[in-house]
């Protein structure tokens, strides 16, 4: 892992110092995204002999952490290209998967695109995937495509003629996909989260792949990329308190000592801000460790994955959410600078904990443990069958 940061820290200290900035001015981090690509970040987990890293699921989450901390924009829009990659390491031995391989060394990327919204029923898809004389022609909308705007390629969900659903790996580059950056949530705002249509676009014979084949714990993976960005939300918020407090001048009459850096009372809120990004990224990494162990085939692991990945989420989202409350409680009014932007970190944190919300996730925990149940493994959002 030593030598992962040594490699990518660099990178990651350069995409930090512009992230207030783009912040402000609403700029998509496409060069930023490229930095990565270009350092090879997007084949971390590539093995060593296919030009990548060799990185486990468990060191990836970790860097993840630490790119969340100086962007959380820029780890999760490879939320799709991970969770891709995951997909053709686990593929058996093909020309097909050493092509994705080759694609992901050279710092292709991939982005995402499953979600439909409007009337879409729960657990379809409107998208479809037709035959042509060369391949396939897939046509939908899509909504919640994140990261696909910065990508090479997207991973589309659609259904066949006959009925199965499908993965279908388009090109972006063409004219038939059609990428919009109008995704309207208060936090997250540079993620590419927008709408994806795809009119009769080309994919390739090759590139589509059976839903039922993907890798097992996609849905915990999904999500634990999810409890990196809350965690590296978390060091932010950290990182920004104690600098803004360092450098205070100012101090209360009212409070416990003459200069702000030396309050008993703020250093206390400090410290338990520190505590809360200490234990979310330690949280991510341990959850982490059940990827592992689904990679090595354990069969009792795609069950622990899920269950490790909900329980982290429950907790990292509320001391994530809490911390960057807090801030504002050491540093007081003028923290609500617009200059400063200091709120993005609780719009972040309260954006990225809305998916998939925490309550299904406690009571899904809560019924493992007393009853014994599965958790479910794939989720779904749509009109459900009962409401007209």
């Amino acid at each position: 892992m030593s030598e992962l940061l040594e490699k990518y820290r660099p990178v990651f200290a350069r995409i930090a110092e512009g992230a207030l900035e783009r912040e402000l001015s609403r700029t998509l981090p496409h060069e930023q995204l490229r930095w990565l690509a270009e350092a090879g970040f997007g084949a971390v987990r590539v093995p060593v002999g296919h030009g990548g890293d060799g990185a486990s699921p468990s060191e990836l989450i970790g860097l993840l952490v630490e790119l969340a901390t100086a962007d959380p924009h820029a780890a999760q829009a490879l939320r799709g290209h991970f969770a891709f990659v995951e997909d053709r390491l686990g593929a058996e031995q093909s020309e097909s998967r050493d092509r994705w391989l080759a694609r992901f060394a050279r710092g292709e990327l991939v982005g995402n695109a499953v979600t439909e919204i409007g009337s879409v029923a729960l657990g379809s898809t409107g998208t479809t995937v037709t035959p042509t004389d060369t391949g396939w022609a897939l046509t939908g909308r899509k909504f919640y495509t994140t990261g696909s705007i910065f990508a090479d390629w997207i991973d589309a969900s659609a259904v066949t003629p006959d009925g199965i659903e499908v993965a279908a790996l388009v090109s972006r580059h063409q004219p038939g996909v059609l990428i919009s950056d109008d995704w309207d949530g208060f936090g997250q705002r540079l993620t590419g989260s927008g709408t994806a249509v795809f009119e009769s676009a080309h994919v390739e014979h090759g590139d589509v792949y059976d839903f039922t084949t993907r890798f097992p714990a996609q849905t915990a993976f999904y999500q634990l990329v999810l409890v990196a960005v809350l965690a590296g939300i978390t060091s932010a918020v950290e990182r920004d308190v104690v600098a803004e407090l360092r450098d205070r001048a100012r101090a209360y009459s009212h409070g416990s000592a003459d200069e702000s850096r030396h309050d008993p009372q703020l250093l206390e809120a400090v410290g338990r801000i520190s505590a809360a990004a200490d234990a979310t990224a330690a949280i991510a990494r341990q959850a982490a460790l059940t990827l592992d162990a689904v990679e090595a085939r354990n069969p009792a692991s795609k069950r622990e994955a899920e269950l490790a990945s909900a329980s982290a989420q429950v907790v990292v989202s509320e001391l994530a959410i809490r911390a960057a409350s807090n801030l504002f409680d050491v540093l007081g009014a003028s923290a609500t600078s617009t200059a400063k932007a200091l709120d993005r970190h609780w719009r972040n944190a309260r954006t990225v904990a809305s998916h998939n919300p925490v309550a299904f996730k406690a009571r899904i925990l809560g019924d493992a443990a007393v009853n014994g149940t599965e958790p479910p493994y794939e989720w779904y959002v749509g009109r459900s069958s009962t409401r007209s």
